[in-house]
């Protein structure tokens, strides 16, 4: 059944616990978000370097999963992520939640449901800032809680169960957002089964011919060709796509597709920047192709409509990715560096790194390791003052008990 869609007013829990102090520009005291933002002396404002926006348990939710980032014109740091009520599994009942942080990232305010899984799923958040009107633009993904991706990909699900994609809007900060509006039609062609936004930030395009174009890294999967003995759920089938809106987030359209599926490279979830001479790089988890290492990357140089040579690449200084979810990010500053965030022990999802590179994703080396805790999926976000934020999962038992948020200076980097 088609879930009831209406205009989100927000729903609260208790705030969670957070970490102290103030960002540089943004700062406000530890006391509380809602103070003002430049009350706090200079040494107050460059205490906070973590926060905890997301403890699983909390709030309603059994578990916290697939965070995502981004910041506001007026400086508002956004944490979203994916409320799982039933479980921490992928399928189920399954709301689209954010918090919202004035200072930087350091205090977070009350979680909000964004979208209301209703008993089926919500999720894959995908948020991006139209530069042209400041408007907020989120993309999430919708399935019967009732059905598995492993029967989605099978094609074993009518289409009104299947993956589905939403596009939503805030004129208010974040505060409050329109009812999911449906653009499947538009980007998903009949024989595609799996679809997922990011996970993580989309990207705003700012220079070029394109400038002002929405690109949304996304994934799929497709059907086996007719008459053949496969399911549709091996690796091969799957693929990744952007989807790109030039007039802000209002109409969208198919752009590149990798739609090799050899089985060599298998591209599913990815994240795109763009560089500074004006292409976008992608850069995607490799969804266990036969080539070596995990990671693979690319280019488009027509703002997302196609990939240079047409597909991925293995990108080999990643090699101590595991087969997870990672993140991008284009420092905005002269001279920036392209950073990546993801766990760096090949075998296991822990130790949560962040690499950058200096010659536009051609070479990545590490930067941080924060820890050698358990660790997974992850997004990358500029705060005030060219801080950087990794909205990031971890734990101590495991990768999916809490959703940290750590801030490095342009220094660290």
């Amino acid at each position: 059944m088609r879930p009831t869609f209406r205009l989100v007013a927000v729903t609260t829990t208790a705030a969670l616990g957070v970490l102290a102090a103030a960002l540089p520009a943004l700062a406000a005291p530890a006391s509380g978000a809602g103070s003002s933002p430049h009350a706090a002396p200079e040494a107050e404002r460059h205490r906070c370097t973590s926060s905890v926006p997301y403890v699983s348990g909390e709030g309603g939710y059994d578990t916290y999963r697939i965070p995502a980032a981004v910041t506001t014109p007026a400086g508002t740091v956004l944490a979203f992520a994916e409320g799982r009520v039933g479980g921490a599994g992928d399928s189920g009942d399954i709301d689209v939640v954010v918090r919202r942080s004035t200072d930087g990232g350091c205090t977070w305010g009350p979680l909000s449901v964004v979208a209301a899984g209703q008993g089926d799923t919500r999720g894959n958040p995908t948020p991006v800032v139209d530069p042209a009107t400041g408007r907020l633009v989120l993309l999430t993904c919708y399935n019967s809680g009732a059905v598995s991706e492993a029967q989605i990909v099978r094609g074993e699900v009518t289409p009104e169960q299947s993956r589905r994609v939403f596009v939503q809007y805030s004129e208010d900060d974040g505060r409050t957002f329109s009812a999911p509006r449906e653009i499947t039609g538009d980007v998903k062609p009949g024989n595609w089964r799996w679809y997922a936004t990011g996970p993580g930030h989309a990207t705003a395009l700012t220079r070029g011919p394109h400038a002002g174009r929405l690109v949304v890294p996304a994934n799929h999967s497709i059907a086996p060709p007719e008459g053949s003995a496969d399911t549709g759920q091996e690796p091969r089938y799957y693929g990744s796509h952007a989807l790109y809106s030039d007039d802000g987030g209002l109409s969208w359209r198919v752009g590149y597709v990798d739609a090799t599926y050899d089985g060599y490279i298998n591209s599913n979830e990815s994240s795109a920047a763009q560089l500074p001479d004006g292409r976008v790089y992608f850069s995607s988890r490799d969804q266990n192709g036969s080539s070596p290492g995990n990671r693979v990357d690319a280019y488009s140089a027509d703002g997302g409509e196609s990939l240079v040579d047409g597909t991925y690449a293995v990108q080999e200084t990643l090699g101590r990715v595991p087969v997870v979810q990672a993140a991008v990010l284009q420092t905005s500053w002269r001279g920036g560096p392209l950073l990546f965030s993801g766990p760096s022990n090949p075998s296991a999802r822990e130790a949560m790194t962040l690499w950058r590179s200096d010659d536009a994703g051609r070479t990545f080396r590490p930067v941080t390791t924060f820890s050698t805790a358990p660790a997974a999926y992850s997004d990358l976000v500029e705060a005030a003052g060219h801080r950087i934020g990794v909205l990031y999962e971890t734990g101590a038992a495991g990768p999916y008990e809490r959703i940290e948020y750590r801030l490095l200076g342009r220094g660290e980097l």
